[in-house]
């Protein structure tokens, strides 16, 4: 699988990458997936602290112990479990990121983590301080490199001016092209990649797009979102899954590194693999989908 650079590290990461959230608590299960993963040549794992209360990160680290120097591992620091563990804070400060990161290492099983992520942020937060700490985890050799995951447009800057962050993940799909008014143009003027979430908008950019309808998403009504499926399966080159379409569009961005997808099956890890290896959108169909988007986008909507 094709790998891009991420931001100004000297990352190699996969075009695709897996998103861990959906592997469960099952070790064996996850065993399998994360083996499958490994096998399409996916070296990105993307984890949380706060995923099943760090079982997750176990799960994780523990599967890819023997080929630790061979993959990237990216977690995410800022939310903290209560003692209850039936809900968590907003903590960005440099004494919490600095103890938390030991945790994850612990759970990892790791002497280092690849890129390690503020899981949000607010224009409120100490950024200063918060930088501070990824700075000198960097230093002490802890991390190798620190992103943020957020769609606030005015934290981003705030760490586009301040910090030397890599990477953001966001969410970003055909049915949410938000950030290519501001955030992506930003990040890429600024040589710090993109990670992707959601590109499949829930299910919604899948091959079961339309048993996923009745919801609506985001801004799009049900109505809204079964034309805009149906424009892309009639218009967009038929040989080309959903799947393929939206994973591909997101790549076609010279922001985007990444796209960051889950998979709770073998087979849906090898269905998106598949999507990624595709040959990339034709300007023209970039456009198409584009146009398809927007024309039923109701005016109420946009």
């Amino acid at each position: 699988m094709k790998k891009r650079r991420l931001g100004k590290s000297d990352l190699q990461v996969t075009e695709l990458g897996l998103g861990c959230m959906s592997l469960g608590t099952d070790k064996n299960h996850a065993q399998k997936i994360i083996e499958a993963t490994l096998d399409e040549g996916i070296n990105y794992f993307d984890t949380a602290d706060l995923y099943d209360f760090g079982v997750n990160e176990e799960i994780v680290g523990q599967a890819l112990k023997s080929v630790r120097d061979q993959v990237i591992i990216a977690t995410k620091v800022g939310n903290r479990w209560n003692k209850q563990k039936d809900g968590w804070s907003w903590d960005p400060s440099k004494a919490y990121i600095k103890e938390a990161v030991k945790q994850s290492l612990k759970r990892l099983d790791t002497d280092y983590i690849d890129l390690y992520q503020l899981h949000g942020g607010t224009i409120e937060d100490n950024i200063d301080e918060t930088i501070e700490a990824f700075e000198e985890l960097r230093e002490e050799g802890f991390i190798r490199y620190y992103g943020i995951s957020s769609i606030r447009p005015n934290v981003i800057r705030e760490y586009v001016e301040k910090s030397n962050i890599v990477s953001v993940m966001m969410q970003y799909s055909i049915l949410d092209r938000k950030p290519e008014e501001e955030a992506l143009p930003l990040l890429h003027d600024n040589n710090i990649s993109v990670v992707t979430r959601g590109s499949v908008a829930k299910g919604l950019l899948s091959d079961r797009a339309l048993e996923k309808l009745s919801k609506g998403y985001l801004e799009h009504s049900s109505e809204e979102l079964k034309e805009i499926i149906q424009g892309l399966q009639e218009k967009v080159d038929y040989s080309r899954s959903l799947t393929e379409v939206a994973l591909r569009y997101n790549l076609a961005h010279p922001a985007v590194a990444s796209v960051i997808v889950g998979a709770s099956s073998v087979e849906q890890i090898q269905a998106n693999a598949k999507a990624v290896n595709s040959t990339p959108l034709t300007t023209a169909e970039i456009s198409l989908i584009q146009e398809i988007a927007k024309a039923h986008t109701y005016p109420a909507h946009r």
